[in-house]
Formats: C-alpha cells, sequence, structure tokens
C-alpha cells in the first residue's frame, strides 16, 4: 500500500502591525510627489511637462522633422510608451494633441495631419491621425547631440533621455501651460513670441531690469484665438506676484446682413471657448427670457475664412445693449486665472515674469556655455588629427614604408609616434587613412581645414573667456528665432472696457445694462461721410473741434431714430431709409469726423453708374430741396412732394449724360453756390429758384462753356457767408481719377462777389502749369477736412485771400472733402 505523505509544516505567521495613518500619509506622499514633479507641473526652463517632452524628443529621435513626411500618431505613441513614457496611451495621444493645436498654443510644436479635434469637439483616433514635428519644434530639440543637457536614464535604465530640453525659444511664457496636481496647480496664458523675446533680450543686456521695464515689451498675454483682453490689472498683479486675473472678452462687430437686418458678428471668442458652446448659452438665455432683442443666431466658420458666429439682432433693439447682454449671460466674455506655477531646480515654485524671464535666461547661457565647449572640444580634436595628417603627408613615402616594415597594427602605431613625433590618437587616425586622400590637392583641402579650425577654436575660447560675449551669442540667437518664428499680436488689451459696450462687466454684476435695449424715438444726426459711410449719431455733428484721423462728413441731417431719411442719388432719386439701419456711433463733443459706420451700398440698391450725392429731411416742415447738376441746371423741390407709399421716388428729369453732383437743403435766403470745372465759381440767392414738382427738369443755374461741368454745389447761411471757406483742387483732365494728387486752393467765400442766376461766375482758381481742370470743389465751414480713398486725412493748405490765386501742391490724391 502506498506510503502515507506527512504534512508540510505550518506556515510561520507574516502578519505586520502598522499605523494607518503614517501608511496613508506615506503614501500619499509619495502620490503627490510623482504628480507633480512627472505629471502635472511644466519645468520652467523648457516649459514642458514630462510627456511632453518625451514625445519631442522621441519623434526627433524618429527623424519626424519638418521636411519629412507625417507617421501615424498610433506609431509614435507606442514608441513614446514603449521606451519612455509607461503611462498609457491615452495620456500620451491628449499631450500630442495639444502640442498640435493652434487654438490652444501660440506656436503649435507638433505638425498634425487629420483632425486634431476642435474646442467643441475630440481628435479622431489615433490610428486615423498623422503627425510630424512643427518647425518650432527643432528650436526645443536642437543641439540635442552636443552634450547641452544631462541625460537621465528611463523607467527601466535601458535608455536615456533628456531631464529639459535645450529649448531656443521661451516655450513656457509663449505657449503657458496648465495643470492640476496634488495641493496645487498651474495655469499660464500663452503670449507673443516677438514680445516675450524681445523682453528676454533686455534682461541679458541688463539683468538688473525691472518689472516695469520688462512689462514694456511684454504688456499682456496674446492668446491663439485673438479676442480682446479687458481690465489689466490683474496681469500686473500675475507678472509681479505670480497670481491675477483678467477678462477675455470676444471681438465683434455690427454688420447690416441685408439691407434692413443688422447683426452682431463674433469674429474671435475667448480663450478655450468655442462657437458651440456659445450658440448652446445664447439658446438656453433666449429661452430663460434672460436674453431680449436676439432672432436668431448662425455658425458660418469654415477653413477659409475663420470664425464668423452671425447673431441676429431684432429691428428697434440696441446692437450695443444686446452685445452687453450676450457679454453677460454667454461665455463671450470669460475670465482667465493666472497662477504661475513651475519646477525650479527640481521645486514647484509661483513665478512672476521677471523670474520667469530670468530662469529661462539662465537656462540658456547655460545650454549654449556647454555646447561652446564641446564644440570647442570637438574641433580641438579634430585640430590635432588634421594636424597629424597634414605632417604624414609631407613625407608619405616614408609613412608607408614604417607601416609596411611594421609587423602589426601595434608595431605601425608604436613606430609612426616615434619616428614623426605623433600621439596616439594622430597615428591610429594615419592607419585608418584611405589611399585616395594621399594627393597633392587633399592636402591643400586639409590646411584649410586646419585654418578654419584654428580660427572657430579661437572664437569658442573668446566665448567661454567673456561672460558679455557669451550674452551677446544668447541675445544674437533669441533675434533670429523672434525673425523666423515671429507673428503679429493677435489679442488687443484694453485697460477698461472700452467702445460700444464700455462697463458692460460692472452693469451686468449690478443687473443692468448703460446703454438701453430698445432704441428710443428721439432726435439724433444722420451723416454720410466723405467715403461713403452713413451712421447716425445722438446729436448734431459740431461744426467746430479738432481733427480725427478717420473720416470727412460730406452730408448731415437731422431726424429721429425711428424716423426716415432721404439719400440722393446721382440719377436724381430718392431712395427712402429707416434712420434704424443706420448703425449708431457713441456721441462726440469734439470730432468733426466719425470712424465707423456701414457702407451705403449695402443699404440702398443702386443702379450701374449711380452713386451717392447726399442725404435729405423727409419731414413735412424741412426747408425746399436745392440740387445741381452737372450741366449747370439747379432746381428746388419741396420735402412735402413725395409719395406716401413708396420707397423710392425722382427729384427731377435729367437729359441723357446728365447727373446730379450735389444736394442741400436751402430756404429761400441762403445762397447757392456752384463751382465748374473750368474754376469758375458763382453765387445767388435761392428765392430766385422757384420750388418745381418732381417731373420737372429745373433751370439754368450757371452758364457753362463746352466742355465744362459742375464739380461742387452747396447752399450757404447767409449769416455763415463770411466764415465760409472754398475749396477746390485742380489737376490734369488726362489723368486717371485717384493717381494725380493736383494743387489745393483754400479760400475765403465772401472773396467772390455775388451774380446772377444763369451767368458764367467769376474766377475761382488760377490753374498751374499741367493743370486744365478742377477735380473736386468744396463750400463750408471749418474745420476743413480732406480724406483720401482710404478715409486717411490728407492736409489742405492754409487760406489764400487771393481770389483767383493758384493752388498749392498736395501730399496726396483727395478723394472727398468734407
Amino acid at each position: 500500500m502506498p506510503r502515507r505523505s506527512t504534512p508540510p509544516p505550518p506556515v510561520p505567521s507574516r502578519v505586520v502591525d502598522i499605523d494607518v495613518s503614517s501608511e496613508m500619509q506615506g503614501s500619499f506622499l509619495e502620490y503627490a510627489y510623482s504628480v507633480i514633479y512627472s505629471r502635472a507641473l511644466p519645468d520652467a526652463r523648457d516649459g514642458l511637462k514630462p510627456v511632453q517632452r518625451r514625445i519631442l524628443y522621441q519623434m526627433d529621435e524618429m527623424g519626424l522633422r519638418p521636411d519629412r513626411g507625417h507617421v501615424k500618431c498610433a506609431r509614435v505613441v507606442g514608441e513614446v510608451m514603449g521606451k519612455l513614457h509607461p503611462h498609457g496611451d491615452t495620456a500620451i495621444y491628449d499631450a500630442m494633441v495639444r502640442l498640435s493645436q493652434d487654438f490652444s498654443l501660440r506656436v503649435p510644436l507638433v505638425d498634425g495631419h487629420g483632425n486634431f479635434g476642435s474646442l467643441d469637439d475630440g481628435p479622431a483616433a489615433p490610428r486615423y491621425t498623422e503627425a510630424r514635428l512643427a518647425p518650432a519644434a527643432m528650436l526645443m530639440t536642437a543641439d540635442l547631440d552636443e552634450d547641452v543637457v544631462d541625460f537621465v536614464p528611463n523607467y527601466d535604465n535601458q535608455l536615456t533621455q533628456p531631464s529639459v530640453l535645450p529649448s531656443a525659444m521661451p516655450n513656457l511664457l509663449v505657449n503657458g501651460a496648465s495643470g492640476i496636481a496634488v495641493g496645487m496647480a498651474t495655469n499660464m496664458p500663452p503670449h507673443n513670441l516677438v514680445e516675450v523675446i524681445a523682453a528676454a533680450r533686455h534682461l541679458i543686456a541688463q539683468p538688473d531690469a525691472t518689472l516695469e521695464e520688462l512689462m514694456r515689451f511684454v504688456p499682456g498675454p496674446d492668446l491663439p484665438s485673438g479676442g480682446k483682453i479687458v481690465g489689466l490689472e490683474g496681469v500686473r498683479d500675475a507678472y509681479a506676484t505670480g497670481r491675477g486675473s483678467f477678462r477675455t472678452r470676444a471681438t465683434t462687430h455690427v454688420e447690416n446682413v441685408t439691407a434692413r437686418r443688422k447683426a452682431i458678428v463674433v469674429t474671435e471668442l475667448p480663450y478655450q471657448v468655442g462657437p458651440e458652446r456659445v450658440i448652446v448659452k445664447i439658446k438656453e438665455a433666449v429661452d430663460a427670457k434672460k436674453l431680449q432683442g436676439v432672432t436668431d443666431v448662425a455658425d458660418y466658420t469654415d477653413r477659409s475664412h475663420g470664425l464668423r458666429l452671425v447673431i441676429d439682432v431684432k429691428n428697434g433693439f440696441n446692437p450695443e445693449a444686446v452685445l452687453e447682454q450676450l457679454y453677460r449671460y454667454t461665455p463671450m466674455e470669460e475670465s482667465f486665472g493666472i497662477n504661475n506655477v513651475a519646477l525650479v531646480g527640481g521645486q514647484p515654485q509661483t513665478l512672476g515674469l521677471r523670474e520667469l524671464l530670468s530662469v529661462y535666461v539662465e537656462h540658456r547661457l547655460v545650454v549654449v556655455r556647454r555646447r561652446t565647449r564641446h564644440r570647442l572640444d570637438r574641433r580641438t580634436e579634430r585640430a590635432h588629427l588634421v594636424e597629424g595628417l597634414i605632417r604624414a603627408i609631407a613625407d608619405i613615402d616614408e609613412v608607408i614604408a614604417v607601416i609596411r616594415s611594421s609587423d602589426d597594427a601595434d608595431a605601425a602605431r608604436t613606430r609612426l609616434m616615434m619616428v614623426f613625433d605623433l600621439s596616439e590618437p594622430q597615428a591610429e587616425y594615419i592607419l585608418a587613412l584611405r589611399l585616395r586622400r594621399l594627393t597633392k590637392f587633399s592636402r591643400l583641402e586639409l590646411e584649410g581645414e586646419l585654418a578654419d579650425l584654428l580660427r572657430e577654436i579661437e572664437e569658442l575660447r573668446a566665448i567661454l573667456g567673456d561672460e558679455a560675449l557669451l550674452r551677446k551669442v544668447v541675445s544674437d540667437e533669441l533675434a533670429e528665432v523672434a525673425a523666423t518664428h515671429g507673428t503679429p499680436r493677435r489679442t488687443v488689451l484694453l485697460e477698461h472696457a472700452g467702445g460700444p459696450a464700455t462697463g458692460s462687466a460692472a452693469s451686468a454684476r449690478k443687473g443692468g445694462t448703460s446703454v438701453p435695449l430698445e432704441i428710443p424715438d428721439e432726435p439724433c444726426w444722420v451723416a454720410l461721410s466723405g467715403t461713403g459711410l452713413i451712421a447716425r449719431g445722438a446729436h448734431e455733428p459740431p461744426r467746430q473741434g479738432p481733427r480725427v484721423a478717420h473720416d470727412a462728413i460730406a452730408s448731415a441731417v437731422p431726424a429721429r431714430t425711428r424716423g426716415d431719411v432721404g439719400v440722393v442719388l446721382s440719377s436724381g432719386r430718392c431712395v427712402k431709409l429707416s434712420v434704424l439701419d443706420a448703425p449708431g456711433l457713441p456721441a462726440t463733443d469734439s470730432a468733426p469726423g466719425f470712424s465707423g459706420g456701414t457702407p451705403m451700398a449695402e443699404l440702398v440698391q443702386l443702379e450701374p453708374g449711380e452713386r451717392v450725392v447726399g442725404l435729405t429731411r423727409l419731414d413735412d416742415d424741412a426747408p425746399p430741396l436745392a440740387l445741381a447738376t452737372a450741366a449747370g441746371t439747379v432746381k428746388r423741390v419741396a420735402t412735402s412732394d413725395r409719395p406716401g407709399n413708396r420707397d423710392a421716388w425722382e427729384l427731377i428729369s435729367l437729359k441723357p449724360g446728365d447727373a446730379v453732383v450735389g444736394v442741400a437743403h436751402a430756404p429761400d435766403e441762403h445762397r447757392l453756390v456752384l463751382v465748374t470745372s473750368q474754376a469758375h465759381l458763382l453765387h445767388f440767392a435761392a428765392g430766385t429758384v422757384r420750388p418745381q414738382g418732381r417731373g420737372a427738369g429745373g433751370m439754368a443755374g450757371i452758364k457753362l462753356p463746352e466742355d465744362a461741368r459742375v464739380v461742387g454745389f452747396s447752399a450757404v447761411d447767409p449769416d455763415d457767408v463770411s466764415r465760409s471757406l472754398v475749396v477746390t483742387v485742380a489737376g490734369s483732365s488726362a489723368a486717371l481719377p485717384g493717381t494725380e494728387a493736383g494743387s489745393a486752393k483754400v479760400t475765403p467765400l465772401d472773396r467772390f462777389p455775388g451774380k446772377g442766376r444763369a451767368t458764367g461766375g467769376v474766377r475761382a482758381h488760377r490753374f498751374l502749369r499741367g493743370e486744365d481742370t478742377l477735380t473736386a470743389a468744396w463750400v463750408g465751414l471749418e474745420p476743413l477736412r480732406a480724406v483720401g480713398s482710404g478715409g486717411q486725412p490728407v492736409d489742405l493748405p492754409d487760406v489764400d485771400e487771393r481770389r483767383d490765386g493758384s493752388g498749392r501742391p498736395l501730399p496726396a490724391p483727395i478723394a472727398a472733402i468734407g
């Protein structure tokens, strides 16, 4: 029978009594340490978290440079995870996606091919997307093979990885960072590369530079999405202490999407805010009856034209007030909290702007110093070998004889060192020499190479021996980076909330708005600019005040915000226009021009060849409307003489080839002033032109010689005759319009005697050589404004008391006077 086995001895108990609180504390500290130093916080030197650093380094090792093709992201993720970062493929791919998003980073470091997501949607899976390094990433990994940084073992001690990248670009400030660690977090906004490098170069040149000096170069963040930063106090606090906040606001403008409908067009959103999120919040606010005046919102964003979010505004609602509501109830205005926490020397610290720049500058000085020392060693070694090679080639026959007579390589090396007084590396290098190098031409090449090496060695030693020269090298390299990779600023910095939405944030917190939501029916003025823009203001445009650098008012009439005005066209038509269709402008008490408005062509449908001449009142108690045509005809018509149910009607019956050139309201006592292309001026009482019906063709205003035409028309109050000025612009009839500056003359109107209607008037301008016509003329009160085709101001000459004097040359062509 089988033998019975003896039972094994009992296993001794291995239960260890431990203190739970001590164990939890130790485990938590280890976890917190790992999260802080190996996951969540960036290094202040290169601005990268460990996973980002490993991605860029491994992609550089794989040769995925900007001039190579893209490879599957799954392959990159696998390489990084298998060799450097054993924490899961999802974390690696998410980090790679963020490095490629131009809406997350100011200067992307990965060039992605495929769907890498948007602010409202995630990316495609890594098996569908491809990537390679972006040009800016080459700055991060440059010179890694020249012993510029320390390498540390990877997770299994089989490979090495850089502890920090050389980072020829100040990545932390330029691209910002965000991360949540244990007990601390970081949230840093992006900045403009050119501005940050300018501040770094100033700090290199002036190590004792103050924060105020550095902020002259870096006034505030520059977000990838653009937008506006409203209020800079929080930015100053963050630059001083490392903590602060600021508000970001969408970039918007009001457009006439149709001839009668206005919309708020959003072209830039706050940082990390997507259009779908805004649309959802707008619809929720409308459904909750919080947001009024919005009829629809549509997203027309595409890759060709960028962001375009169109928010339709109900007719009769003030777009500025609706915009204030949008800032209050939607993410079109967001707050960004700055918390500049980064690792410095392995320790998390909260850094201000000066400290961040100082850490980066010191890092670059170390990198360039180590690179210079490495290059000096390599070139010194090479020069030593070249010297020995030149010595050997000079007596190559004896060298060959020594080698051939030696028993083995060791004996040959020893005999070469003894016979030719060579070092062991030189002798070894000669033994490895190929026969094709033993030519006269090769010797010349070697002598030239040695001269270059000696010169480089001298330069490298000079850099290592002179701290100022080392700093200059670092500064020059940064300047080259800025010139190559820098882009203009995208984000507008506003000290306070300005423009149409002034004080919106403060008023929103108080529960009200600073602008009435619905536009009240109140007096206003409607103005037409010299470049064809129309706008309305709260008060009548002032006649006196300093110049503004934008546009000139060519025509202005009083109206009511819920009333109508007439737009007079060169064909003799008058088109009714609702005042609400003209964009509103902030009231100004000192500027005769205005900045803004909508092109008239978007509100009034013009026939081929038609142009806008001026504006007219449509109220029945308005003075008669006076018109003048290019053929010298004048007409006055009552404003009440119009069809009540039509939006357009004729004011004058024109002959073929004629056109209206001017329009103005003119009571009987006003003076009508006409200026011809042959430089004649005539003014007479408006009462001599009796009002006629709409179908009449007018009567003779000025007698014109052959080939002459009327180029200027105005109606002047008799009380203003002594203060009115006449502006005449002369040029050549052979020149293309807008290509010749010509000459101009400014003369008081009272220097020209009045004449009877239908006469030839008096000379108003004497032509210079090459001039044969007046291209423009204007009569009115100061301040005078002349503008070019783009609205830019053009300086006019001083007043000339001579009635028939010549003009002064102009600096640029004039498109309009007002």
